[in-house]
């Protein structure tokens, strides 16, 4: 079976589009949000590679921004298509993160790139993807790539949930015996990361780190208090987290992570 086929035959049956709208999955959403919040600007062009079903391309369209929308998987872009509003300036086309030659160099402004790098498992891979989204993305231009984290994983997967066998998946080499750092292939469908192989990744390119942040901090480890917390409560731990996401103590403790990035040409 070839890389591409696992992840579709995976997200046609995932429930894709409930992901981030849970209490606890909604902390990814909220802050990856937050951080565009910061850093568009009105009239900015927006761009989402493997847009999966386009919660944030939707969210951003509705603001008034003009989004266009790649995204792999036919079954996300027929959810994506259904989920679009006529007032929204939004297209979607299927393609792949590795090869953006229908879009021309310098063409944006923001550039989304919160997905393709879940499921890239070489590092010529990962450059691909990153190369192209340097390449259509303006010099100035701002790049929100995410990443799945080893640690928060395996924090909730394994040692807490028990979801996944700490030992066998050392004794499988799927984790380091003595450093516990992940060994992914395309059939575990998700390459898990720690900072050290992103800033490793990132070294080579053209471009000025803003931030790096624990996007979803401990919110899948504690989903079951974050889901019971009322209003108000729930602020106030949104508050927390904004103001530790970004804790170089913290930053390993996170199911994803989220590196911003300008763009220097």
């Amino acid at each position: 079976m070839n890389e591409n086929q696992y992840l579709v035959n995976f997200y046609n049956h995932y429930n894709e589009d409930a992901r981030l709208t849970s209490r606890h999955g909604s902390v990814e959403f909220l802050t990856t949000m937050h951080y565009i919040q910061q850093k568009i600007k009105p009239g900015d062009r927006v761009i989402e590679i493997g847009a999966g079903t386009g919660r944030y391309s939707h969210a951003l369209a509705r603001q008034g921004y003009t989004v266009d929308a790649v995204e792999l998987v036919e079954h996300n872009i027929e959810i994506f298509k259904k989920n679009t509003l006529p007032e929204e300036h939004i297209t979607i086309t299927q393609g792949n993160a590795l090869d953006l030659s229908n879009f021309t160099d310098n063409q944006y402004d923001i550039t989304l790139l919160l997905g393709p790098l879940y499921h890239l498992f070489t590092t010529s891979d990962k450059c691909q993807a990153l190369r192209e989204a340097i390449r259509i993305t303006k010099s100035g231009g701002i790049i929100f790539a995410s990443y799945v984290i080893s640690d928060g994983c395996l924090l909730d997967e394994g040692f807490h949930r028990g979801n996944i066998d700490v030992a066998e998946y050392v004794q499988q080499g799927l984790l380091n015996a003595d450093t516990f750092a992940a060994q992914s292939k395309p059939k575990d469908l998700f390459e898990l990361v720690r900072k050290e192989d992103i800033d490793h990744l990132m070294a080579s390119f053209p471009v000025t780190r803003l931030h790096y942040v624990a996007t979803d901090g401990c919110a899948l480890f504690m989903r079951e208090s974050i889901d019971k917390m009322d209003e108000s409560l729930f602020q106030l731990y949104m508050k927390y987290h904004f103001s530790t996401c970004e804790r170089s103590d913290l930053l390993g403790i996170t199911s994803h992570a989220l590196d911003i990035f300008t763009v220097n040409k």
